[in-house]
Parts: C-alpha cells; structure tokens; sequence
C-alpha cells in the first residue's frame, strides 16, 4: 500500500454557547439558520430564500424576470407537505417569484426549484448539498432548540478524511473516519462502517446524515459505547453502469477486505475480531450490508439495513442462512425504513424481515418517522435504533 495522505478536517473543539436567537446563522453552526432575524441576504446573493419562521413556515423567493414558470419540488419536501405535485410560485410585477408553504414539521429537507422545467438548486441558499449527484438546496426547519443532529456544547470528536491507494480499485479512494471525543490510541475501540446509498459520496454521512454530531450528543447522554465510525465510499462501480448490479458486490466485498478493513485496523486503535465490528448502510449500502455483510460473517457481528432489504435473502445469502448457528452470530441486526416508503422498498425489507424470523435471527424491524427514502428517515434510524445498539 503507497504512502497515505490524512486531512483533519473536523478538530475536537466544544462547540460555541447557543444563542436565544439565529444572530449568527452564517457563522457559528447554528441550530436555526434560516431564521434569518437580521433580514440580511445572503453573500452573492439578492434575495432571502428560504425564510423559516417560528410558526414553521417557509417562504422561497427567487428573482428570474424572464422566467415563465417556477414550481417547488424535490421528493422529502414534498412529502412533508403532502403534496403529490410540484408546487408553484406566484410572480410579481418585478420578476419576484415568490411562495410560502406549511407549517412544516421541524427537520432538514432537500428540495430544488424547477425554473421553466429544469430543476436546479436554490440560488440563494447557503446550504446546498455536495454529492455524485446533481446539485440540490437543504431546508432547516428549527424547532425551539438544537435538535439531535445539530452541533450542541458537548465534547465533540474529530473526522478526519483519508485518501489512499486501492489495488482492488487501481485508483485513489478517501474514507472519513470519526473518533469519540477523548479518542486515547491506548484503548481498544469497536468500529461501525456506515455506507452510503446511490449518488452518495463518503462525505454523505457527515454532511447531510450528521453521523458525528449524533454520535457525539448520544455520547454526551451516556446513550452509546464510544466507537469509531469510518466512513468508506462504497460506489465502486458508475451507478448508470448496465452491469452495475453483476460486478459490485464482488468488488465491494474486495475492497472491504482487502483495503477498508485492514487500513483502519492499522490506523487506529480498534477491536480486531468480528464482535468489534458492525457494518450498516442506507438504500445501496443497506443492499451491501445484506449481499456483502452477511458473507463476511467472519468480520462483522452486527448489521444494520436501513431502507433495503431483497425479496429473496436465502437466495441473496445461502450461506448465512443455511447456517444452523447463525442466530448465535448475530449480536444485533436493525432492517428499518421510514413510513413514507413503504411502497418503495417495504416489501423487500418485509421479505428481508421474514427470512431472519423463520430462521430465528434476533432483530430489530422497525417502520417509523415521516419520512420516505430520505436523510430525515436515516437520520432518524442512526440515533434511534442503529448507534445506541451496538456493541452492548
């Protein structure tokens, strides 16, 4: 393996006293930054949009005089407001295109606008996401305090971005990995792999999934074992590629054993058996934690798949259930999804579901929130059921 570059890109630091309200929403991580009581518009840009008030409604604005039409779209945000269509603004004598929507229940949403057909993010908005994927704008909706993914004053840990060298791959890859607040290399901790889903990068899981922040608020609350969560990007195929599903699996399962695996067991100080070791992911990441993680029982003992699953497991996995003491290898298992995708993905994590039942492995189903196929819900499953048991 060639020499490993590593960039701290999240130091330990406690985080800023909170204020009663959102005066610094650009500068300090602010749990309510679209608030916006200074009525300041943002940097390079020439309206305020979007505007979140205390009653938890939203208003986009967006100036395009020579546009015809403007609609509100993007699937979690629709779903909040239970529209099944896209929404459209009004226009002004100006070229100020403007709308207002909800109450909308306190959360993080992605949505984009759609101008004259071609949906694009928000120009105006600061938050806008980073991903393998086309551009798109988060809206905060804030409670009446931080909510459990956002930075609060506690001991936070660090993320550091490594970028290394696959001979599986032949290329460079980078892997974010969180240690707890007081990380001491003369302990053993155990190690969760969080994976993302399609169009996701590593970063995914930091920016939009919080995983740091959760884990460091869990932490605080005595909720949770400190671990280590790294962060690998398991696209290792172009997701468009028309033998995406033949090739995969095989070399996700490569370069998890010969590259994800043994760099942070060499980097870090962790449990090196299968009990230390817990595998979960989201949409694709939850379909490699099944086809992937239940054949490498070898190194993990615990599992989560969330908004996944296959309608036929034994044939997906013969090995893991044909084994008659594989309810004994399994410390804990989660197949969750939000209840907004039932009709998404619901019966391959019922069938997913049914296979561990009938062959007796303990584990958690769980079906909640408000969301659908979206960070709202995986959020939700990490802080809930995933993080708080493992490694018990």
């Amino acid at each position: 393996m060639k020499p490993l570059k590593q960039y701290l890109i999240i130091s330990s630091l406690l985080a800023a006293p909170l204020f009663a309200t959102a005066q610094q929403a650009n500068v300090n991580l602010d749990w309510a930054p679209q608030k916006n009581t200074e009525q300041l518009v943002p940097y390079g840009g020439n309206v305020i949009s979007p505007e979140v008030k205390d009653d938890h409604t939203v208003t986009f604005r967006l100036k395009a005089p020579d546009a015809q039409k403007v609609e509100l779209t993007g699937g979690p945000m629709l779903l909040a407001l239970k529209s099944k269509t896209n929404i459209p603004f009004t226009k002004d004598a100006e070229g100020l295109w403007t709308l207002t929507v909800g109450p909308v229940t306190p959360n993080i949403y992605v949505y984009r606008f759609l101008i004259d057909g071609v949906a694009v993010a928000d120009p105006n908005n600061t938050l806008t996401g980073a991903s393998n994927q086309p551009g798109y704008s988060n809206l905060v909706v804030h409670g009446s305090g931080p909510a459990y993914y956002d930075a609060r004053p506690v001991p936070h840990g660090s993320v550091t971005r490594h970028i290394y060298h696959s001979n599986v791959l032949n290329g460079e890859r980078e892997m974010l990995v969180y240690t707890p607040p007081g990380y001491d290399p003369r302990k053993k901790y155990p190690v969760l792999y969080l994976l993302g889903g399609s169009g996701e990068l590593a970063s995914g899981w930091t920016l939009d999934g919080r995983a740091d922040l959760i884990a460091d608020n869990l932490l605080a609350e005595g909720k949770i074992v400190p671990m280590i969560i790294a962060m690998p990007n398991n696209q290792v195929i172009h997701r468009n590629d028309p033998k995406h599903l033949e090739k995969t699996y095989k070399l996700f399962e490569e370069e998890l054993r010969k590259q994800i695996v043994p760099f942070v067991d060499t980097h870090y100080s962790t449990v090196k058996d299968r009990k230390g070791r817990a595998i979960s992911g989201l949409s694709m990441g939850g379909r490699h934690t099944e086809a992937v993680g239940f054949k490498a029982i070898d190194l993990f003992s615990s599992f989560g798949i969330l908004s996944a699953g296959d309608l036929e497991p034994e044939k997906l996995n013969p090995s893991f259930f044909s084994d008659p003491k594989i309810k004994d290898k399994v410390d804990y298992l989660l197949v969750g999804l939000g209840s907004g995708e039932l009709d998404f993905v619901g019966k391959r994590s019922a069938a997913t579901h049914a296979a561990l039942d009938k062959v007796g492995v303990k584990h958690d189903y769980f079906i909640g929130g408000e969301g659908a196929h979206d960070w709202g819900t995986w959020r939700l499953l990490l802080h809930d059921k995933l993080l708080p048991n493992l490694f018990k």
